[in-house]
C-alpha cells in the first residue's frame, strides 16, 4: 500500500504533465491561430525511414543562395525577412540578428556559407506509402504560420495548388 505522501507526490507529478501538455499545445494553437500565415515555394525529397514511416523533406528556396555578403558559418543563426510575391513569399534580406520591428521574417539555420534550412518545418510526415506524391510533382508549397519571434509551424502542404490529401 502506498503511503499517503507517496499517494500526493504520484498525482503531483502525473498533474504536472498533464498541465506541460497542455501548456504545449496551447502555444502552438496560440502561434497556428495568431500567426502571420505566408506560403512558401519547396524542394522536396521522399526518405523512407523504418521507425518514422514515410515524410517528406522540405528544401526552402528562401534558404538557398544565401548572399555571399551575408558571411554566415554553419550553425548561425539566419533571419530572412520576406515579402509577398503573385504566389509565394521570397527572401527580401538576410540578418544574423532579429529584423527590426514590423518585418515578417522566418528564423533558420546556417548549414553552409550559402545555405539555411528551417528544422522546424523541415519534415512532413504523410501517410504510408503517399511519400512518392510529394516526390514526383513539380510544385510543392507549404504555407507556414510565423509568430512574431520567426517561428514557423505548417498549417498546410500544397501539392501542384491543391491541399495535400492522398
Amino acid at each position: 500500500m502506498m503511503s499517503r505522501a507517496a499517494a500526493i507526490a504520484f498525482w503531483v507529478v502525473i498533474a504536472g504533465q498533464v498541465v506541460f501538455l497542455l501548456a504545449f499545445i496551447a502555444v502552438k494553437e496560440v502561434q497556428l491561430n495568431s500567426g502571420t500565415e505566408v506560403t512558401l515555394q519547396t524542394a522536396p525529397v521522399d526518405p523512407r525511414s523504418l521507425l518514422q514511416g514515410d515524410y517528406a523533406i522540405l528544401d526552402y528556396e528562401i534558404g538557398r543562395n544565401l548572399p555571399a555578403s551575408a558571411r554566415f558559418a554553419p550553425g548561425d543563426s539566419v533571419y530572412i525577412t520576406l515579402r509577398p510575391g503573385p504566389e509565394v513569399w521570397t527572401a527580401y534580406a538576410y540578418y544574423s540578428a532579429e529584423p527590426p520591428a514590423g518585418e515578417v521574417f522566418i528564423q533558420g539555420r546556417a548549414v553552409s556559407r550559402n545555405r539555411a534550412e528551417f528544422p522546424a518545418i523541415a519534415t512532413y510526415f504523410v501517410p504510408e506509402g503517399t511519400g512518392h506524391l510529394i516526390e514526383q510533382t513539380d510544385d510543392v508549397k507549404v504555407v507556414v504560420s510565423l509568430d512574431r519571434r520567426g517561428n514557423a509551424i505548417i498549417r498546410q502542404v500544397l501539392v501542384d495548388g491543391r491541399p495535400f490529401n492522398p
